[in-house]
This record gives C-alpha cells, structure tokens and sequence, in this order.
C-alpha cells in the first residue's frame, strides 16, 4: 500500500477548497483517507493553509509521497525543508541545534517575505481605491460643468447697427 498525500475537493463549483490528506494511492480522490493532516483555500491572496506540521513531517519521514501540488505546499509551509534538515541529522552532517537553527531562520525568512508580498498588495488596493475616486471626481466634474453650461441662460445677440434692419422697407431705386 502506497501511501499518497495528495489534495481532496470540497468546495462549490466556482470556489474549490481543499483538505489536504494521506491516503491509499488506490482510493478514489475525494474517497477514504487514512488521516487528514490540514486545509488549502486556493481563493485567498495569499492562498491560506493550514497543516498539522508534526503530523505531516511524520508522514513524510515514514515514505509518503505527496503529489505534484502537495509537494509545492508542503515546500511553502516548510515542511520538506525540515525534513530535509532532519535526514542531515540521520547521516550524521548536523545535530539537532542546527537542524533548529537553520529551520528557525529559513521560517523568518519566508515569513518576511510573506508580509511584503501582503503588504504590496494592501498598497495596490490603497493605490487602485485612490484612483479611481480621482477618476470618479474627474468625471463628476465633467457632468457637472456639462449641465452648468446647458442650464446657464443663453444671451441674445443685439443686431449689429452697421447691417440693415430686417424690418425696414427696402428703397426702390428706378429712374
């Protein structure tokens, strides 16, 4: 029996969310599973999950294979970085100290990076909201002097006193 950590649907039609999960590799996708160990919402910026991190290490560590996007969420959360450093510990290359170490400072890392990308895109919203007042005052203003310039009253020209008056009688000049 293979054991798969892969993703199960659930969701709405338009809006899929997803458990995250360790199943038999012969289990229909969104069928039985042995243990769900956490959460994807790929409709969120950034996507939110949530794993079982001790849970889902263990698994790994015991020869899990996790699907192609497991393996990139698993690898976001840092979990494959871990037990990367925990094989290191196997082999003799580092001791636990390091393992914590270096895992604490990759998690500090990618946390900031996190919070900038976050941070972006709250400016960008703020940025966006901002020009498009702008633009909606712009055109406000237009409609405003449209209207302005209709219900304004419309002077009458005075006839010029150079020309003749439409009026007079025209002067007969036979002889």
């Amino acid at each position: 029996m293979a054991v798969k950590i892969r993703l199960q649907r659930h969701g709405k039609k338009d809006s899929a969310f997803f458990h995250v999960v360790a199943a038999d590799g012969r289990a229909p996708r969104d069928g039985a599973f042995i243990e769900k160990l956490g959460t994807y919402n790929p409709n969120t910026n950034p996507a939110t999950i949530d794993l079982n991190f001790d849970s889902t290490l263990k698994w790994l560590q015991n020869g899990a294979i996790p699907t192609d996007t497991c393996r990139a969420i698993l690898s976001y959360k840092g979990v494959l970085m871990k037990k990367h450093l925990l094989d290191g510990v196997k082999k003799g290359a580092l001791t636990e100290a390091q393992v914590e170490e270096r895992f604490a400072k990759w998690l500090d890392q990618k946390a900031g990076k996190i919070n900038s990308k976050k941070d972006n895109l709250s400016a960008n919203a703020k940025k966006a909201a901002a020009e498009k007042l702008k633009a909606e005052a712009a055109t406000k203003a237009a409609k405003a002097a449209k209207v302005a310039a209709k219900n304004a009253p419309v002077a009458e020209e005075a006839p010029a006193n150079d020309a003749p008056a439409a009026d007079a009688p025209a002067e007969n000049t036979e002889a």
